[in-house]
């Protein structure tokens, strides 16, 4: 893909965080590199070796000492020629080295420019760009893993393993079209609907993939609700395997939302504790109560808590959209109890039953563990795979009318397109890369 001309600029930028530490890295990138490079170095290092070196400001003045490394286009991470600056990471040695190499002719990166010139200089397709920022985003082992899967090209190889496909079986239905008068033959109709039906399949295993792997990116909203006094701070001190939540046998004792972080089996979740609902007068309990509403309409899953020795009630209240786990707690009180088949019985007291009700948060949100690689899909990426898996289900009851069948497998090769930025606009890019961090 050609460069667009604001890549024709050299850029600069500092690619380590901001702050204090042990080294800092000042990145060039541009056709000026090597000419910023002779400025504060004297000399252009020798490509890709490691050179210990004094930087230098236009007057001379030695800013900081450390390691310089060059690499030519087009075997760099940009495509173009890059330097870098391996210094003291001190903040204001960073800025130094920065002006520095502003006065010698580069300018100020954006967000995520470096890596949106990786793209359009085709040595990252844009699924594999975005990944660079999901593996710096990672929250979880499991979605640093992923990411990675997608950086090293393996979801665009699955992506594009069904775009071939796809070709192939476009070019046999056009072959069809341009040959109006002649009998297609039974074997040729078999064939196209054999094809189609491997496509489809292909293309679903890359959707399920994709929707659990974007559970790691996205994590998992988990809403603990249910009356007062059935335990459901207690429940949440027990998922979280430490005392966070107030308990007392007194109803009524959560006021305000609490919001904490785990993982079950790699998986980011936020567990909240809302306020018991019931019918009260208490001012303050009543806006408690009115938080845990607003918690259960965004919730993507409500542990609605019970007591195993009451009676099971769905509160006023609980009409939330999100997948519900009815969970009966306090089960070493009651004896003998049996839960619904649908339910979780626990006891957040012994820890009884925990391991189970952590399975099924993952299991209800669509998580499998079953050791297969998943896709850190981005949501458009979910947007992108359901519109092209829409246009294949209405191919395949186009059996008669090729041309509609050609038609919608044209148009899912279009979507499959967008993930991968063979079919992109210039605002899509826009919008992906501002996302990024400076530097990157």
């Amino acid at each position: 893909m050609p460069r667009d001309e604001v890549a024709r600029d050299t850029i600069a930028a500092i690619a380590t965080p901001a702050g204090r530490g042990g080294i800092g890295i000042v990145r060039v990138s541009g056709s000026k590199a090597g000419a910023i490079a002779k400025a504060l170095l004297g000399s252009v290092p020798t490509p890709r070796v490691a050179t210990h070196r004094s930087f230098r400001a236009a007057s001379a003045e030695l800013l900081d000492q450390g390691i310089a490394l060059y690499f030519p286009a087009p075997n760099s991470y940009t495509g173009e020629d890059v330097l870098e600056l391996h210094g003291h990471g001190g903040p204001v040695v960073m800025q130094e080295l920065l002006e520095a190499c502003v006065a010698a002719g580069a300018r100020l990166a954006e967000p995520g420019e470096f890596t949106r010139r990786a793209f359009l200089e085709g040595k990252l397709d844009l699924a594999q760009a975005e990944a660079v920022a999901d593996l710096i985003d990672a929250a979880s082992r499991e979605a640093a893993r992923s990411a990675l899967r997608s950086l090293t090209g393996e979801f665009s190889a699955a992506i594009r393993h069904v775009v071939g496909s796809l070709a192939e079986l476009r070019a046999l239905m056009e072959a069809m079209l341009d040959f109006p008068e002649e009998e297609i033959e039974p074997v040729h109709a078999e064939d196209g609907a054999r094809r189609l039906a491997a496509i489809r399949a292909a293309l679903a295993e890359v959707l399920a993939k994709s929707r659990r792997g974007r559970l790691l990116a996205a994590g998992i909203h988990v809403v603990i609700a249910g009356p007062p006094n059935v335990g459901k701070s207690s429940l949440l001190n027990r998922l979280l395997e430490e005392e966070r939540a107030i308990v007392t046998p007194i109803p009524g004792t959560t006021r305000d939302t609490l919001r904490e972080a785990i993982e079950i089996e790699g998986v980011p979740v936020t567990l909240v504790d809302t306020a018991g609902l019931r019918s009260s007068l208490d001012e303050i309990e009543r806006l408690g109560m009115e938080r845990t509403r607003r918690e259960l309409v965004a919730a993507d899953i409500v542990l609605l808590v019970h007591e195993a020795r009451g009676k099971a009630e769905v509160p006023q209240g609980v009409d939330t959209q999100a997948t519900r786990i009815d969970v009966f707690n306090k089960i070493d009180l009651a004896p003998g109890f049996r839960p619904p088949e649908t339910a979780v019985a626990v006891s957040a007291r012994t820890g009884e039953g925990i391991e189970a009700l952590r399975r099924e948060i993952v299991r209800a949100a669509g998580w499998s563990s079953a050791g297969e690689s998943v896709f850190l899909a981005r949501a458009r990426h979910l947007r992108a795979l359901e519109a092209a898996s829409m246009h294949l289900e209405l191919a395949s009851r186009e059996k008669q009318r090729w041309e509609f069948l050609a038609e919608e497998l044209r148009l899912a090769q279009r979507e499959l397109g967008r993930i991968t930025g063979e079919v992109s606009a210039d605002d899509l890019l826009g919008a992906i890369f501002s996302r990024f961090c400076i530097g990157k």
